[in-house]
C-alpha cells in the first residue's frame, strides 16, 4: 500500500465508488443470467467481489472512512442471516488486517518521533505489521532488556485524512436531521469531532491506558499492558499473548464465548467505577482472552472521561424502567435533554420503546443472540412501528454521545458472542443507581482468579554504541 489519500476530494471518489462498483457488478451479474449462469451462483459472487472491494477500500482509506468500517463490523450481528457471510468476513477483516504500509514508512516515522538511533531501543523489530488499523498499525518487537512489545506506528497522513472525513460528516450533518428531527445535530458533531480527534494524539492515549492500568493492576478478570514508551505518533506498550476476540467469536465452545462476555460486560461498567474512564472502542479486534483467563484489553485511543463513573440517573432511569415506572422515566428523560418536556409525550409509549431493550438485564441471566439484535433493530426501524414514530421525538445529548455508542457497541459484540451472563449482577454492583435504594449490592463473583503479574521496570538501559566508546 502507498501513502493514504489525504484530500476530501480523493476520499470521497473512493467512497463513491463503492456504490458505483455495486452497480457495476450488478450489471455483469445480469448479462451472466442471460448466458445461463444460476442465479444464485451470481448473487453469492456478486456479494464476495462487492464484500472484498469495501474491504479494500476502506481499509485503504484509513481514517473515519476506516472506522465507519470498524464500527460496522460490529453491527454484522443484525444482518439478516442471507446476507451476513461475505460482508461478516469483509468487515471482520478490518478489525485487524487492514492493508498495511510498506516499511519504509514506519521507519520514517519512528526516525521522527524516537530519533535516528530507535533501533537501539529494541533488541528485535519486526516490518511485518501484526495487526493494521484505522490511524495506525501494530509492529511486534523486543525491547532492549528482551521484554516482548507492541509498537504502535500513526500512518502518515492519518491526521489529514482523518479530519477530512470528519469535514465530510460534518457537511451532510443536516441529513441526519431528515432521518430524526429531534435530533440537536451541531452539538453533537462537534462532540464526535472533538473525540475522535483525540485519537490522533498517543501521548495522551498512553496516559489514559496508564490510567487504566493502575486502576486494574493486579485484577483477576481484566488485564490492561504498561506503557513503556510514548510519542505523539508512537507508542511502545506491553505485548499481550491470547486468543483474540474475533477467533472466539468464530470458532469458540459455548463456555468460551459465555465467559468473554461476561468480562466484557464487566470492563464496560467497572472501568468507570474505577478509573474513571470507559473503553470507547469495543470491536472485536481490541481483546484477547489471556490464557489465565483474563481479559486483556488493548487501544486506548477512544475513551470517555466519566468523573465520578456512570450517571447516576442512567441507572436509576434504567430501574424505574424495569418496575414499570412511566411517568418518573419520562420525567428524567426530559431533565436530561434526551425528550423535549411537551405534555403530548405518552408516558406509556416511551415506557414500550425503551423497555423490550432491558431485557438482558430483567432476569439474573440473559444470552444475548444475533436473532435478539435483528429483532430489535426490526422494532426500531420498522416506520409502521410506534417505537419508529417515538424515535423521531428522541434527541441525543452531546455529553451522553460516546457513552451511547460503546453501550450499542458492546451489545452488538456479546450478540456476535451469543454470550450468556449474569448481567444484571454485574450492573448492580457497578451502575450508579440501579441498585434499590438503602440496599448493599453483592459483590460480584470473580470471573478469573489469577496472582498479580510481577512488576517491570519502566525503560530499558541503552546498549552502548561505538559513538559511546569513542
Amino acid at each position: 500500500m502507498t501513502e493514504i489519500p489525504r484530500g476530501a476530494v480523493a476520499r470521497t471518489a473512493r467512497l463513491a465508488s463503492l456504490p458505483l462498483g455495486l452497480a457495476g457488478r450488478a450489471a455483469l451479474g445480469i448479462g451472466k443470467r442471460v448466458t445461463g449462469m444460476a442465479a444464485d451462483v451470481v448473487s453469492a459472487d456478486v456479494q464476495r467481489r462487492t464484500a472484498e472491494h469495501l474491504f479494500s477500500v476502506l481499509g485503504q482509506l484509513k481514517g473515519g472512512a476506516m472506522k465507519m468500517g470498524q464500527a460496522l463490523s460490529v453491527f454484522e450481528a443484525a444482518l439478516p442471516e442471507e446476507l451476513a457471510g461475505p460482508y461478516r468476513a469483509a468487515l471482520t477483516k478490518l478489525q485487524e488486517a487492514a492493508p498495511p504500509l510498506p516499511a519504509a514508512s514506519v521507519h520514517k516515522v519512528l526516525a521522527e518521533s524516537l530519533g535516528k538511533d530507535w533501533r537501539d531501543l529494541f533488541s528485535e523489530f519486526d516490518d511485518k505489521p501484526a495487526a493494521a488499523a484505522s490511524i495506525g498499525q501494530v509492529h511486534r518487537a523486543l525491547w532492549a532488556d528482551g521484554r516482548p512489545v507492541a509498537v504502535k506506528v500513526q500512518y502518515p497522513g492519518a491526521g489529514d485524512a482523518l479530519r477530512a472525513d470528519l469535514n465530510q460528516m460534518a457537511r451532510f450533518a443536516g441529513l441526519f436531521k431528515a432521518i430524526q428531527p429531534g435530533l440537536d445535530v451541531k452539538p453533537l458533531v462537534q462532540e464526535i469531532r472533538d473525540r475522535v480527534t483525540e485519537e490522533l494524539d498517543y501521548e495522551l492515549e498512553a496516559r489514559s491506558q496508564s490510567a487504566f492500568a493502575a486502576a486494574f493492576a493486579g485484577d483477576p478478570d481484566i488485564f490492561v499492558p504498561e506503557v513503556l514508551s510514548s510519542s505523539p505518533r508512537v507508542l511502545v506498550t506491553e505485548w499481550v499473548d491470547g486468543t483474540p476476540l474475533s477467533t472466539i467469536i468464530a470458532s469458540g465452545t459455548e463456555e468460551e464465548r459465555d465467559h468473554a462476555g461476561g468480562l466484557m460486560a464487566l470492563l464496560h461498567f467497572s472501568a468507570p467505577a474505577r478509573a474513571e474512564l470507559l473503553h470507547a472502542d469495543p470491536h472485536p479486534g481490541n481483546f484477547r482472552v489471556l490464557p489465565d483467563g483474563r481479559l486483556g484489553v488493548l487501544d486506548f485511543g477512544a475513551v470517555a472521561r466519566l468523573p465520578g463513573g456512570h450517571p447516576e440517573i442512567i441507572g436509576r432511569l434504567t430501574r424505574l424502567a424495569l418496575s414499570g415506572d412511566a411517568q418518573g422515566v419520562l420525567a428524567g428523560l426530559q431533565g436530561e435533554g434526551f425528550l423535549k418536556n411537551d405534555g403530548d409525550i405518552d408516558a406509556e409509549a416511551v415506557l414500550a420503546y425503551i423497555r423490550p431493550m432491558l431485557d438482558p438485564i430483567a432476569e439474573p441471566e440473559f444470552r444475548f443472540t444475533r436473532a435478539w439484535l435483528r429483532a430489535e433493530a426490526g422494532r426500531l426501524a420498522n416506520p409502521k412501528s410506534p417505537a419508529y414514530a417515538l424515535s423521531r421525538q428522541l434527541n441525543l445529548p452531546p455529553s451522553y454521545m460516546l457513552t451511547h455508542r460503546v453501550t450499542l457497541g458492546s451489545i452488538g459484540v456479546l450478540c456476535q458472542l451469543e454470550a450468556k451472563a449474569e448481567y444484571r449482577a454485574i450492573i448492580e454492583r457497578w451502575l450508579p443507581g440501579f441498585a434499590e435504594p438503602g440496599t448493599e449490592p453483592e459483590p460480584t463473583k470473580k470471573i478469573a482468579t489469577v496472582a498479580k503479574p510481577p512488576k517491570q521496570p519502566k525503560r530499558p538501559r541503552r546498549r552502548k554504541t561505538a559513538d559511546d566508546a569513542a
